[in-house]
């Protein structure tokens, strides 16, 4: 009898870990978005979902490219008001980057909400950590930027490693760029909806270069483009350069200039001078950042250095306690006596040494 007994207690244990989540337990595991927020509730179920097809058929190889994992798909009630948030989920900062560019339209205007935001009459795109956020109103009010704020304050956060922003838009030379039109690349599917006159072979993404494209003024009239390719190392920029180098100026005339500044290559072409070109790359210039984030054990008190002079210094100050203790005793058995009979007179202890004459 005991063994169908133990047969049953395991099957329903099988059971109890084979049934499906419900609908709740599933959007809590993969849950993005707040039940609400500054005032705004939710309403309806959510759609949920890790298939890039099914939050933007047109670009699902993009946001593939860029990493996606998950998205949520909801719409809030405030009132007689709806709003309607797309959030979308990637595996680093990085890749929610490289969608908030590729979404970004030049047209919008910057908006203080996440890391970045930008927005276009009642759309508002903004990311923050690893999560990229599209919220479409039915209209907008001078409140609705904070209210997003609080939004972006209740989103999950990103931590660690996946948290790091990309560096490559530091090297953008902000003088001469154009607002809102850096486009972060990571992939081809991105750059050949960028639609750039410069041959994908060219750029050679089996190297897994990290490209970021904007467009620049020069000082005279004429708009141009400029486009960083940054490789994993300096080796294959430099191999890379002569090519970038012998690209012609485009058609309607201008220039088009390059050059390398550590694994990254700058190249500007456009309608602008030769000259403007030059200053533009100038300002674009490799800085080596060192980021110490595993402990490499040379800290003082790892060092064998430290330890081995720290033993020295207790050994030498076990050597004066031990001399000090021994002049103390040593010079105190002579003079002690002595003092007490100055003091006192005799005392039966009179410091001498006691001999016995035995025959």
């Amino acid at each position: 009898m005991k063994l169908p007994y133990r047969a049953l207690c395991v099957a329903l244990v099988a059971i109890v870990f084979a049934t499906p989540a419900t609908p709740s337990q599933a959007k809590t595991a993969a849950a993005i978005l707040p039940d609400a927020f500054a005032g705004w509730e939710i309403s309806g179920a959510p759609q949920l979902g890790t298939d890039p097809r099914k939050i933007d058929s047109a670009s699902s190889s993009v946001l593939t490219e860029d990493r996606l994992t998950d998205f949520e798909i909801a719409t809030y009630k405030h009132d007689d008001r709806t709003i309607t948030v797309r959030a979308a989920r990637f595996a680093d900062a990085e890749g929610a980057y490289a969608a908030f560019t590729f979404y970004r339209q030049p047209l919008m205007r910057a908006e203080d909400i996440g890391t970045l935001a930008a927005s276009l009459n009642e759309r508002i795109l903004f990311f923050t950590g690893n999560i990229l956020v599209d919220v479409q109103f039915d209209r907008l009010t001078g409140m609705s930027g904070a209210q997003l704020r609080e939004l972006s304050a209740l989103l999950p956060e990103a931590k660690g490693p996946i948290a790091v922003q990309p560096t490559l838009p530091s090297y953008l030379p902000r003088k001469q760029l154009v607002p809102q039109t850096p486009r972060f690349l990571i992939g081809p599917a991105a750059y050949s909806a960028l639609n750039i006159n410069i041959s994908p072979e060219l750029i050679d993404f089996s190297k897994s270069p990290k490209l970021l494209w904007a467009r620049v003024n020069g000082d005279a009239s004429g708009a141009a483009e400029i486009l960083l390719v940054a490789y994993p190392t300096h080796i294959i920029a430099i191999e890379k350069l002569p090519a970038f180098e012998q690209l012609s100026a485009p058609s309607s005339g201008g220039a088009s200039v390059a050059k390398r500044t550590g694994p990254i290559i700058a190249l500007v072409r456009g309608s602008i001078s030769r000259g403007d070109a030059t200053k533009i790359l100038s300002g674009v210039n490799y800085d080596a950042n060192v980021t110490w984030n595993e402990n490499t054990g040379l800290s003082k008190r790892d060092n064998i250095g430290n330890l081995v002079v720290a033993a020295l210094t207790l050994a030498g100050i076990l050597v004066l306690i031990s001399v000090g203790a021994g002049a103390v005793f040593g010079f105190g058995r002579f003079f002690l006596p002595r003092f007490r009979r100055k003091k006192d007179g005799e005392t039966r202890d009179d410091g001498e040494m006691i001999r016995l004459d035995l025959h």
